[in-house]
């Protein structure tokens, strides 16, 4: 219900913009010097050779590295020492206004000559948060009763979050204002796509090396069983 609900919204509001929205007919978009695909990869090839996208590339596939277990794990972790999913599910609920909220007020330290000063400022904070995260980890067991978990273990959660979600998008808003102010407006459309997709994957491949991670970095003991480590899964079993 809630998938068909929003999916008839996201018709009916698309739709209607593409009925009622007109285009700006007096002013001409500047021409892209671009004019096929081939043109474009030697465009992005071109761009990619220059010393400082190269340097800039390299820096955010790798900025996020120290997030990656936090950021992929924390949430299964918690699921896993017997926090219910409904109720994880529901604390992103009050992240919601605030993940509207956030990029509103962040926009303003990035409009500036140097927007890349706020991602440096966050990064200390969002690392620190890591060790946050992993403490509420290791602290569920420790509170958990026979009715679930106590309140202010969730009001920790719920605040934890909080100020994971304001590092996160001061990085998020801040790279996004970083790449808007260095593209060239003749190839805006190319070269922002070429800087938003390095910062994606950035994101993306330190989270899934974290979760390939998790089996072989966990520690596990054995009651009962003599020469058993439980390292391997066929041992676990065992």
């Amino acid at each position: 219900d809630f998938l068909f609900f929003w999916g008839a919204v996201f018709l009916v509001t698309t739709t209607l913009v593409a009925l009622f929205k007109k285009e700006n007919q007096e002013l001409i978009p500047a021409k892209e010097e671009t004019k096929g695909i081939a043109d474009t990869y030697r465009l992005l090839f071109s761009i990619i050779k220059m010393p400082a996208v190269l340097t800039f590339c390299l820096l955010i596939l790798t900025s996020k590295v120290g997030f990656s277990a936090a950021d992929a794990v924390t949430g299964l972790k918690l699921v896993e020492e017997g926090v219910p999913k409904e109720h994880l599910a529901l604390l992103a609920v009050p992240m919601v206004p605030l993940q509207i909220i956030l990029p509103l007020v962040i926009s303003k330290y990035t409009a500036g000559p140097q927007p890349l000063n706020t991602f440096y400022k966050a990064m200390p904070y969002r690392l620190l948060l890591g060790l946050e995260f992993a403490f509420l980890v290791w602290w569920a067991p420790k509170v958990k009763h026979e009715g679930g978990f106590p309140v202010y273990y969730y009001a920790v959660v719920v605040l934890s979050y909080a100020l994971h979600q304001i590092t996160l998008y001061s990085m998020y808003v801040a790279i996004m204002a970083f790449n808007a102010k260095v593209s060239d407006p003749l190839i805006g459309g190319t070269y922002m796509t070429l800087l938003n997709t390095v910062s994606n994957l950035g994101g993306n491949w330190p989270s899934t090396v974290a979760l390939w991670l998790v089996d072989p970095l966990t520690v596990k003991e054995c009651a009962g069983a003599q020469g058993h480590t439980c390292a391997t899964a066929a041992a676990a079993e065992v």
